[in-house]
């Protein structure tokens, strides 16, 4: 293997590494305009989440959680991996959601206002 190519490996490597890193920041940091944090403990963490309409949640990553939607709302989820998810919800409807590293763009109609219990620790 020729000398520029183990240097052009070893910057890509380098490149996909920044962006898992990148990929896996806590929403409060990415968007804090938009996700608020409302109560910490060792078990749990509640956010607020909104979102204008059009408006972007930047790649962040939530551990297990509960997802409860203060209103109905329409968006586009796309994770880590590339995949790419409509998802549509009512006001008043509750998600489990498993561990997940992601962007959300609103889609819809109306602002996105809802709220995220992520679980710290289920073994406790």
């Amino acid at each position: 293997m020729k000398h520029r190519d183990l240097i052009a490996m070893g910057v890509a490597s380098i490149l996909a590494l920044a962006a898992t890193i990148a990929s896996a920041q806590d929403a409060a940091k990415t968007d804090p305009d938009k996700n608020k944090v409302l109560f910490e403990n060792d078990r749990v963490r509640v956010l607020e989440v909104t979102s204008p309409v059009g408006g972007t949640l930047k790649m962040h990553s939530h551990p297990a959680h509960v997802l409860y939607f203060l209103d109905g709302a329409k968006s586009t989820m796309t994770t880590s991996d590339g995949k790419v998810t409509q998802l549509q919800s009512k006001k008043g409807e509750a998600r489990w959601v498993e561990p997940v590293t992601h962007k959300v763009e609103n889609t819809g109609t109306v602002p996105i206002h809802a709220i995220v219990i992520e679980l710290k620790d289920a073994a406790k």
